[in-house]
């Protein structure tokens, strides 16, 4: 056991969802941060952290130039709070996994390129028609959320995952090219080759963004092309794009639609992305998981058709 002030109230009392808060704040670097992350105000966090570390009787935290540091006691405590999480996360997953009712709230994280165009079809509407107990609650991120720390049910995610404990399978692929707007080309011309972006203005992938594919492509092509602008989510970059700023390389399910954007460029087939249903194994086999992977599985043609943007795959879904 970590060795601990005299004064560590050890046979004390305290709320184990507090240590939520004291691991937020860990991963996050600060209150605000924290608060962020679990969705909750910035004086709720140091509320249940001090009422923490009243009840353990030692601090866990402390306040420096750079931000907040653990203390000797909470480097040693930490690992303890992880592994209660886990067990937490564990428990709740297995019980999940013991629930065979086809009732409740089903979590799907996607990018939020894929909600918009999975909003945009009826799709979800027929799924809750098929099971009007279940109700899909879409988890839009451009993060990969923790499915293992039940995050989300279930994930739409580009490409395979490293992770054993996910299960899964290939349900589409997205085309891409690069686009710009109207006004943008009527300003500045049409790139004709990809070797052509590096003398244009650019809009360039941030944040979150940062590490994708299409980001990375960018990158490489253009290497000293201008960046107009950068931005860290979809719909950002989508409005750049459309005001005119510069190109970027975008599905072809979102560009083509936009009436404001032309393709410049495409398609780009070392971008072509594969999508994958994924969850965790526990929960492969709950009722209402299995009942979104069956109903994805009876409707692979319109999944495929959203992920595309290809209107000439058959759908199936009126």
């Amino acid at each position: 056991m970590p060795e601990c002030p005299a004064q560590l109230h050890t046979q004390g009392v305290f709320d184990w969802n507090d240590l939520k808060y004291f691991l937020a704040l860990v991963r996050n670097g600060s209150m605000l941060a924290a608060a962020k992350a679990l969705g909750v105000n910035q004086s709720t966090v140091q509320r249940r952290l001090a009422d923490l570390e009243e009840r353990l009787g030692c601090p866990l935290i402390e306040r420096h130039p750079g931000g907040y540091r653990l203390t000797t006691v909470g480097e040693q405590l930490r690992p303890y709070a992880e592994g209660v999480e886990a067990a937490v996360v564990a428990f709740e997953r297995h019980l999940s996994a013991c629930d065979k009712q086809l009732t409740g709230t089903l979590r799907v994280t996607c990018p939020t390129t894929v909600a918009d165009r999975l909003a945009r079809t009826p799709l979800l509407d027929a799924f809750h028609e098929r099971y009007p107990g279940l109700r899909v609650e879409l988890v839009m991120s451009d993060q990969y959320l923790d499915l293992s720390k039940g995050e989300a049910d279930i994930a739409i995610r580009v490409g395979t995952s490293a992770d054993e404990t996910l299960v899964g399978r290939k349900i589409g692929e997205t085309r891409w090219a690069v686009y710009g707007s109207r006004s943008y080309v009527e300003r500045h011309g049409r790139p004709r080759r990809t070797e052509d972006i590096e003398r244009h203005f650019v809009v360039a992938m941030d944040g979150a963004l940062t590490n994708y594919r299409a980001a990375r492509w960018l990158r490489s092509i253009a290497p000293h092309a201008t960046i107009a602008a950068r931005c860290d989510n979809w719909p950002g970059l989508l409005l750049a794009v459309r005001s005119g700023a510069g190109l970027a390389p975008m599905p072809v399910a979102d560009g083509d639609r936009d009436g404001e954007l032309m393709r410049v460029i495409g398609d780009i087939p070392e971008l072509t992305s594969e999508h994958y249903l994924l969850t965790h194994r526990d929960l492969h086999r709950t009722p209402r998981v299995r009942a979104f992977f069956e109903f994805v599985a009876a409707e692979k043609e319109a999944f495929r058709a959203m992920l595309s943007g290809n209107p000439g795959l058959r759908t199936g879904i009126t």
